[in-house]
């Protein structure tokens, strides 16, 4: 069934009215500086856009990519290999991260809901969709930090905007330590005013508040039920730590990332209960494209009444011969005519020739909807936006996601009739439904709406909050002010943020060494496992320490199984040095889709196999014999085991019983002290201090204050539930206390150990900041100025 949208909302959507409301107020937790004519200025930064979805999804941020070009940024659009001649003729630079946008079109189409359908399961299809993830995962990461695949021109993104379903966003913000913000059109923070579009609630409840809240965590619930660790294998790749199954799910409320919702606030305004970090913004929309229609579009258009628009764009439609056919027969009934799109479908392949329709190819919907009476389509953000903005009446065919979520607006506003699901679509509804839009009060509710619409500037508001979170005061260099700093230089106990362009001419003129730079952190993401007793924390560290446990000890005989397997489909008895040392061959893809090698999907390589044991590498194998290899490959699984054994025991279920002793008081309502975070051995240290003096302090006053406030409260009873509060917290604090005196400082260690071991991901970094800046510094037009102001800069700012 395709998800229904039936929430509680309609107090929250505003009908059509002369003026629009005011925008959502900005929020953000910094202070824009503004220039003389107060226009928002911030600096240049290198900013990636990741987007995974249809043409529909890319659009809207290429109108925002050119909005901030406008400010002197450097704006990369990282989308599907299929979306470039589209981004590049936009003026903004384009980077592929794979995936096939028609598969996921027709996967969604066959499973609208959360869960999959048996035909999928039997072809197949989600391990497909798995693959497509990490390939996307993987394609995202290289958006952040791999030079133009056009000029050659080196890229390390210095901020990320991202929408929901491009999964790398946090991740690669995390991993740069850059500042990110999320966009997208339809609902993907909890709220209680509407459900989320993709949870499929078709019935009203009488708590229909919680119910739409609980709605989203669900549907997070079950994304990282099947992506999480695919994520977190990507995620071990580029040197991070694995995301928790408990923190997965809301990842983004709970780093509180900001958001920025891209539809019109005179639709539905920004829900209560929405931080200020969420913003509202209006539609996006690019600038229209010049367009010249064909000779036989215009004689179309010349030749009769204003026909009807009918296409679905980007969905993938089972059988389109059917689906032409209703809908001739529809435009037929009414008395109509109909300019219907082929789309990805091929709607009227079937060589059937009606005079009262026309089959348009690709037809920009800017100059098309302000040729047309009505719009019937699926139902697309961008499309819907478009067909509103021209006061188009609208029938949506929802097939899949937020769909059903417009169609729901566009009826509750008055614009066109309740939403038709496409395996309930009908010719007698469709034309029902165009007779509906063909009414006058109908024509009028969708005009006022496109006056109001008109009002508004989507994209500049969204560059607007999106300036308006960013950490400005941390974002740029001491010396070169309107530059993003990169490095981090101390001296004399002073920190310093220089930008790449900075550092690099103070290490031309000899005035700093390179080797005493360091990445600068202009919005670090911390990810901790948030641990609320002691029983459920420590329960879950055990059972995943066991797990990691069982897991390695099974590895030490699948291992050898999967490289003999790998040795024997190479038609090898004994693995060369050329087989273990070559790549995995999706390493060789040509970002753009090229492969210079292929292998099938059940294919596993020798080298796959090993790469994929814990702890173990491919390249520095030498053993020219099978079993060697084999041998190896046990060994990784047994090397996994102590691991997992070592870190559990000795780090992860003592900290989890320290963590989650400390949290009880907030189970009764209480705050709990923020002792700080553990990232090296000198804050394990540190913390674990202030864990012992201030824990078993709180403890012992637990025990007399809990008492008297309670008393003073509530009298007697008041007294006695103090009494209890007291002890419990005197237990679980001086217990926290205890022992997190060996907790805190071995989870310090592991992290400075790790660190030093995993470091391939930073030194990859800061060599991309160092070639991006030398070549930057090569090509700056006036040198000797600009090395003379940061001289001069520099001398002041040692002076103090």
């Amino acid at each position: 069934m395709v998800a229904q949208f039936v929430p509680d909302w309609k107090a929250h959507v505003q009908h059509p009215q002369p003026e629009p409301p005011a925008y959502t107020t900005l929020h953000g937790s910094h202070s824009v500086p503004k220039l003389a004519k107060g226009k928002p200025w911030i600096g240049q930064l290198n900013i990636v856009i990741q987007v995974v979805g249809s043409r529909g999804d890319v659009q809207p941020f290429i109108a925002l990519g050119n909005e901030l070009q406008k400010d002197g940024h450097r704006v990369r659009l990282a989308t599907h290999n299929t979306f470039e001649r589209f981004v590049l003729d936009s003026g903004l630079e384009f980077y592929p991260i794979g995936g096939d946008p028609s598969e996921l079109m027709a996967y969604m189409v066959k499973n609208p809901g959360l869960i999959p359908s048996m035909e999928s399961l039997r072809a197949g299809d989600i391990q497909k969709k798995r693959k497509m993830v990490a390939e996307m995962l993987q394609g995202c990461w290289r958006a952040c930090l791999e030079p133009d695949l056009q000029t050659g021109a080196p890229f390390v993104a210095n901020a990320i905007i991202a929408n929901p379903p491009s999964f790398a966003h946090i991740h690669c913000a995390q991993a740069l330590s850059i500042p990110l913000h999320l966009m997208f059109t339809m609902p993907w923070t909890s709220t209680r005013a509407f459900s989320h579009p993709l949870a499929n609630m078709k019935t009203k409840s009488e708590n229909q508040g919680t119910a739409n809240f609980v709605s989203f965590s669900v549907v997070e619930w079950m994304t990282w039920q099947g992506l999480g660790d695919i994520i977190n294998e990507w995620r071990d790749s580029i040197d991070l730590e694995p995301v928790p199954l408990t923190e997965g799910p809301n990842l983004a409320e709970t780093l509180k990332i900001p958001f920025t919702y891209c539809w019109s606030p005179s639709l539905i305004s920004k829900p209560f209960d929405w931080p200020k970090y969420i913003d509202v913004c209006g539609f996006f929309f690019r600038q229209p494209p010049k367009y010249s229609p064909p000779d036989e579009l215009r004689d179309f258009l010349e030749k009769g009444p204003t026909p009807v628009y009918i296409g679905f764009g980007s969905i993938v439609i089972d059988n389109p011969a059917e689906l032409t056919r209703l809908i001739v027969q529809a435009t037929k009934e009414v008395g109509v005519r109909a300019l219907i799109s082929r789309g990805w479908s091929g709607l009227g392949n079937t060589g059937e020739v009606d005079d009262h329709v026309m089959y348009l190819d690709d037809c920009p919907h800017e100059w098309l909807f302000q040729n047309v009476s009505t719009v019937v389509h699926h139902g697309g953000a961008g499309t819907t936006a478009c067909g509103l903005r021209y006061g188009c009446p609208t029938t949506i065919v929802p097939f899949f996601g937020d769909q059903p979520f417009w169609g729901s607006m566009i009826s509750v506003a008055g614009a066109g009739p309740d939403p038709i699901p496409h395996k309930k679509l009908t010719s007698s509804k469709l034309a029902d439904a165009l007779k509906f839009c063909l009414r006058e009060e109908v024509k009028i509710a969708a005009q006022c709406i496109s006056m109001n619409m008109s009002r508004e500037d989507g994209v500049k508001q969204a560059v607007k909050s999106f300036y308006a979170n960013l950490p400005v005061e941390n974002l740029f260099c001491d010396l070169l002010k309107d530059r993003p700093a990169v490095w981090e230089y101390q001296r004399k106990g002073k920190r310093y943020k220089f930008s790449g362009v900075a550092a690099e001419v103070l290490a031309g003129y000899a005035q700093i060494d390179r080797c005493a730079l360091k990445l600068h952190q202009a919005n670090e993401i911390i990810i901790d496992n948030r641990r609320w007793d002691p029983i459920s924390g420590t329960t879950s560290a055990v059972i995943s320490t066991f797990s990691g446990m069982a897991h390695s000890s099974a590895n030490i005989f699948v291992k050898p199984i999967q490289v003999q397997r790998a040795m024997n489909q190479s038609g090898r008895k004994t693995p060369t040095e050329a087989d273990i040392t070559t790549p995995n061959p999706k390493s060789l893809e040509d970002p753009r889709g090229k492969s210079k090698e292929s292998s099938s999907d059940e294919e596993i390589t020798l080298t796959e196999a090993l790469d994929s044991a814990p702890g173990y590498s491919a390249k520095p194998l030498e053993s020219k014999n099978a079993a060697g290899s084999m041998a190896l490959a046990s060994a990784s699984g047994l090397g996994g085991f102590f691991k997992h054994y070592a870190k559990g025991f000795f780090v992860d279920i003592p900290v989890a019983f320290t963590e989650g002793a400390r949290a009880v008081p907030r189970l009764y309502g209480e705050e709990v002290t923020d002792y700080g975070t553990v990232k090296d051995w000198k804050s394990g240290l540190i913390v674990s201090g202030k864990n012992l003096t201030l824990g078993l302090g709180e403890g012992f006053a637990d025990l007399v204050v809990k008492p008297y406030e309670g008393g003073k409260e509530n009298g007697a009873v008041g007294g006695l539930a103090g009494f209890g509060k007291g002890l419990l917290g005197f237990a679980t604090k001086t217990s926290s206390a205890a022992v997190g005196i060996a907790a805190y400082p071995a989870l310090g260690f592991y992290k400075s150990i790790r660190s030093s071991l995993r470091n391939g991901t930073r030194h990859a970094i800061q060599q991309k900041r160092f070639e991006e800046a030398a070549f930057f510094v090569q090509h700056i037009n006036d040198h000797a100025a600009v090395a003379g102001k940061v001289v001069d800069a520099f001398d002041s700012l040692m002076r103090g």
